[in-house]
């Protein structure tokens, strides 16, 4: 197509240079003597030589005129259309470099698509196989802990339980927990005269206004709060509820009652020292957590190993202190030495047990003091230093 506009375009060319050349080769102007002679006729109607000439020259002229101006028009119009033709072309060459360019885009994009999908595949496949890799590991640790606690229990060796500061905080908000006062807590099973020992420190009876509730059955289903009027401000006592009341395990038991929370624990016991005591007192030892051992209702229990000696009250009058002097020797004894056993085998560090009667207790905490004292009086002291010497009254 474009050779043949090519060539019709210097045809066309040629063309108005011959109709041009032709053009300038008529000669409207010639002198008299040089046109033709023709015949001259007469004037009764016949022209002369001269105009027939001059009309002869004009025809001539207008014919090249017309053939020169079809000419031009043809070369315009040839000019035009190879003109309209490289335009066409240009703008086809421009169309099809830009449809590649486009094409060639739109591949880079589609692979670049591609290999991003296929990054992103290979990143959720490598995470899952991590999420995997760190379930069976964490399942693996689940049961290789899940073995040893078992493992730990057989052998009487109870889990270390660490609160969170959550579990902290609810603690100490449940207990009231100020950092200005020294916190009492008397943990031990039920039954033990946990509450009779606290209306003891705090110089009340058993039936005051205010005092801790007693009885034969546990009464303390939550912790309780208590004030010693006397010092107020500066101590609060505490009554757990027995470990023997509540279906929580005895290693369990220290956690769940929130006794990490406390300045002072008093392990109180009444007949037997237990799987819980042992507890209470191993992770007091982990918790920095000073512990005081004491054996309450003393009175009854002398007067019991008075009854297996043979001491009738009724007849035995005469004899009752030789009797009660050494039972009360009998019962120091044995009682220290139990719990010096138990401590050995639990594994935990010997410490000292008080031995006390709740009613001379709280005969002593009143400034009254009665005849049979054993511990109360040192109990008093030392759990009152303990708590001066805290960093709460530096």
């Amino acid at each position: 197509m474009v050779l043949r506009a090519r060539t019709d375009f210097l045809e066309a060319e040629e063309r108005q240079r011959l109709a041009e050349e032709a053009e300038r080769n008529v000669k409207p102007n010639l002198p008299l003597s040089e046109l033709p002679r023709l015949p001259v006729r007469k004037r009764n109607g016949c022209v002369g030589w001269r105009e027939e000439a001059e009309r002869a020259g004009r025809k001539a002229r207008e014919e090249a005129e017309a053939r020169a101006r079809e000419e031009r028009e043809r070369a315009e119009r040839i000019a035009r259309e190879m003109e309209e033709e490289r335009q066409r072309f240009q703008a086809a060459a421009v169309a099809e470099r830009l449809a590649a360019i486009a094409a060639r885009e739109e591949k880079a994009r589609c692979q670049r698509a591609i290999e991003e999908e296929a990054k992103l595949a290979r990143l959720a496949q490598e995470e899952a196989e991590w999420q995997a890799r760190e379930a069976s590991e964490a399942a693996r640790k689940a049961q290789v802990e899940k073995e040893e606690m078992e493992r730990r229990m057989e052998k009487g060796i109870q889990p270390v339980v660490i609160p969170t500061v959550e579990e902290v905080q609810l603690a100490k908000a449940k207990v009231q927990y100020k950092d200005d006062v020294f916190h009492f807590a008397v943990a031990g099973i039920a039954g033990s005269g946990k509450s009779s020992l606290i209306n003891a420190f705090c110089g009340m009876n058993n039936r005051d206004p205010g005092a801790a509730p007693t009885g034969v059955s546990e009464t303390t289903l939550e912790i309780s709060r208590y004030i010693n009027l006397a010092h107020s401000e500066q101590f609060a006592w505490y009554d757990v509820p027995g470990s023997g009341t509540l279906t929580i395990p005895d290693w369990q038991y220290f956690n769940s009652q929130g006794l990490y929370v406390f300045d002072c624990i008093l392990v109180l016991f009444d007949n037997r020292f237990t799987m819980t005591d042992q507890a209470i007192l191993a992770n007091c030892d982990r918790f920095k957590i000073p512990t005081f051992i004491v054996r309450s209702k003393s009175d009854q229990h002398i007067l019991n190993v008075m009854k297996d000696m043979g001491y009738d009250a009724d007849e035995d009058t005469d004899c009752r202190e030789q009797f009660y002097h050494i039972a009360r020797e009998h019962y120091i004894s044995e009682t220290r030495q139990s719990v010096k056993n138990n401590l050995a085998e639990a594994n935990l560090r010997d410490q000292r047990v008080y031995i006390i009667s709740n009613k001379t207790l709280a005969g002593v905490a009143k400034d009254n003091w009665p005849k049979k004292i054993i511990d109360e009086v040192e109990l008093l002291t030392d759990l009152y230093s303990t708590a001066y010497l805290s960093s709460k009254f530096a």
